[in-house]
């Protein structure tokens, strides 16, 4: 086999696997067409004034939600990258934890920590002061604000340490004082992710549906993906959930197409945080106020984590351990976020691998340029789809021919893949670029096909990252709640649906307990990150 062929298989097997993923978002939506019956009214939603102010607020909520996060994550990420001390990279793999963190476990740890009976009301109580409601706009903006605001500062860590080393050694030279290295370098590194990691975060609490239907506390607090999950579940009226939806779908897509025009990836890569030597002049009253930055970030992103650890060993963990619903939801999650995350990877590959072909093959005309754009646009679009939707399309789908609760798994476990392949490319990608760059041409040049070229080429790029990756899609997936709160039955019950279901019958010391087998389980399954970052230190992004 030549270069050639091997090139061009490399771009149909990653066009296949787009195709699949758009296709399975797609089809899940036009399924829900047919079952309607009618044509999806925008319009007619638009024109109800409950759903004008549902899309006030998901707009309102999502904008401050990412505003809070950028403006708290810049001062963040520039301690955390002038800082010079032994714990910067433990605390920058800290910074992974909350997006793999169950966004339901995290719920609660917010209303632990800042619910009226929380430690922070607590202690506003002791001076005086008023305690805090967390339920509505309050709750749902701290809980964003957890989740968002490490992964705000680790893209900007990244974009910090893309600095050419010239820039920091010229700043020694000159004895640049500390603002106008932050005017002629930090700033321009930091301004050129802006764009992109508010777009990601903005996206993000769009279509956030776990806090929201956790921490809205009513109808005032209800967002567009929350509204699509009641006219599924309670109405069963597809018609005005795909109306919902696709009116999400504009919003974030136009917010999609903006980055894009700007030539920002509004998803990208991040990492453990490379090394970045500076040569940049110190100044103690700088290292003191960046020391204290992190270490009230960092209290910020670990607190919930005690939180969790304190309310859930308060419980009956003996009991739940044995319970035999808690060990089948247990299984039945593993099984779960094992497959999502299998699958999700595999497709991811194939499509990182086809971008790399198109983008370092031999004349790449506009063609080709246009389909390496198609593909790394279409990583992105799974982002504005509801999974809700998706999941209730196929689920319809599948119910023709085959028996519902057989086919409720699949379903949640393709939607769990599909959700997870932004994440896994922006992982792995970075790394088989940079290898592609450096080692594509000498590969094409020795005739290094198939196997051979997996092998010595990609293989060693990827195979730290992929561990990040496979760890972080698997984590993702053993915590979800979209999915499986639509389909979840007793016959198909996971360890997030049932936390929902102990909540929702007010068995808080259960489901406290089983918040923290959840985090447990999670910080577990993203202890596979030290395998990927064994041996030798991984460069900067």
């Amino acid at each position: 086999m030549n270069t050639r062929t091997d090139r061009q298989i490399r771009i149909g097997a990653g066009i296949a696997a787009a195709l699949l993923a758009l296709g399975f978002l797609l089809g899940g939506i036009l399924v829900l067409l047919v079952v309607s019956d009618q044509a999806p009214d925008v319009v007619a939603p638009l024109a109800d004034p409950y759903v004008r102010s549902i899309l006030g607020f998901t707009l309102m909520q999502a904008g401050l939600s990412t505003l809070l996060s950028v403006v708290l994550a810049i001062p963040l990420a520039l301690a955390l990258h002038r800082a010079r001390f032994a714990g910067k990279r433990a605390i920058l793999r800290l910074f992974l934890l909350p997006q793999a963190l169950p966004v339901l476990a995290g719920a609660l740890a917010v209303i632990t920590i800042w619910g009226r009976n929380g430690v922070v009301s607590d202690g506003l109580a002791a001076v005086g002061l008023p305690q805090l409601d967390v339920y509505g706009l309050t709750g749902i903006l701290v809980a964003h604000v957890f989740f968002n605001m490490p992964l705000a500062a680790r893209l900007f860590v990244a974009a910090l340490d893309r600095v050419p080393a010239e820039g920091w050694k010229l700043a020694g030279q000159l004895a640049l004082p500390p603002f106008t290295v932050f005017r002629t370098i930090e700033w321009p590194a930091l301004r050129s992710a802006l764009p992109g990691a508010s777009a990601l975060i903005f996206m993000l609490c769009v279509t956030s549906f776990t806090i929201v239907l956790v921490l809205g506390g009513g109808p005032a607090a209800t967002t567009l993906e929350v509204a699509v999950y009641q006219a599924l579940r309670y109405d069963f009226d597809p018609g005005r959930a795909i109306g919902l939806s696709i009116i999400q779908i504009v919003l974030t897509a136009l917010v999609l197409v903006a980055t894009l025009i700007l030539g920002r990836d509004p998803a990208g890569g991040f990492g453990t945080g490379g090394r970045a030597r500076r040569f940049d002049a110190r100044s103690r009253v700088r290292d003191v106020g960046d020391g204290l930055v992190v270490v009230l970030g960092t209290l910020f992103v670990v607190s919930p984590f005690a939180a969790i650890l304190v309310s859930g060993l308060a419980a009956d963990l003996t009991r739940l351990v044995r319970e035999a619903t808690v060990q089948e939801a247990a299984i039945t999650s593993l099984l779960v976020a094992a497959a999502a995350a299998s699958l999700s990877l595999l497709v991811s590959m194939l499509v990182l691998m086809a971008i790399e072909a198109l983008r370092f093959g031999k004349r790449p005309g506009a063609a080709r340029r246009g389909t390496r754009i198609g593909l790394e646009t279409a990583t992105s679009l799974v982002l504005v789809v509801s999974p809700v939707i998706v999941g209730a399309g196929w689920f319809l789908a599948l119910r023709q021919v085959t028996d519902v609760l057989a086919a409720a798994p699949y379903v949640v476990v393709a939607t769990n893949a599909v959700m997870a392949m932004p994440f896994i490319v922006r992982i792995i990608g970075p790394a088989l670029s940079q290898a592609n760059a450096e080692t594509g041409k000498l590969a094409e040049g020795l005739g290094l096909t198939g196997a051979a070229r997996f092998a010595l080429v990609d293989w060693p790029a990827m195979r730290r990252p992929l561990a990040l990756a496979f760890a972080f899609s698997l984590a993702l997936s053993f915590g979800d709640l979209g999915a499986i709160a639509l389909f979840g039955s007793s016959d198909f019950v996971t360890l997030p649906y049932l936390l929902l279901q102990r909540m929702g019958s007010y068995r808080t010391a259960d489901a406290a307990g089983l918040a923290l087998i959840l985090g447990l389980v999670t910080v577990a399954l993203m202890g596979l990150v030290e395998r990927g970052f064994a041996g030798r230190e991984e460069t900067g992004r």
